[in-house]
């Protein structure tokens, strides 16, 4: 079993930064790719990035692209997500899941492990 926890979260204006933790312990042998989703009220938990464990490997969804950072911190299994120039739009629950599937799956329905979520808020 992998447990996740998610730190890093807050309150930011527009055009402002974060950086987002998700540090995993447990049976992380058993990793393969390590997801961000995000869950806006009303709104479908979403797809933000994947790393694979490996650290060989990122995707991002288009509105993040070039603005946010997925990363692996191999001294600490901590998998750090840097999000830059945050727009309203951003404003979510950040959730880390961990997969044993290969690939860099966007769907929630394929990650085995989930943290608690870190709240994200960017004020206009």
């Amino acid at each position: 079993q992998v447990q996740l926890v998610e730190s890093g979260g807050g309150l930011v204006q527009a055009g402002g930064s974060l950086r987002l933790s998700c540090k995993a312990s447990g049976g992380t042998f058993s990793l393969n790719t390590v997801g961000w989703f995000r869950q806006a009220p009303g709104k479908e938990r979403a797809f933000v990035a994947a790393i694979a464990w490996s650290g060989r490997g990122t995707s991002y969804v288009d509105s993040v692209k070039g603005r946010f950072t997925i990363s692996r911190d191999y001294t600490r299994n901590t998998v750090l997500l840097q999000m830059n120039m945050l727009e309203p739009e951003d404003t979510a629950v950040y959730h880390c899941a961990g997969g044993r599937m290969g690939g860099l799956s966007t769907s929630p329905s394929l990650y085995d492990f989930w943290g608690q979520g870190t709240q994200v808020t960017v004020s206009s």
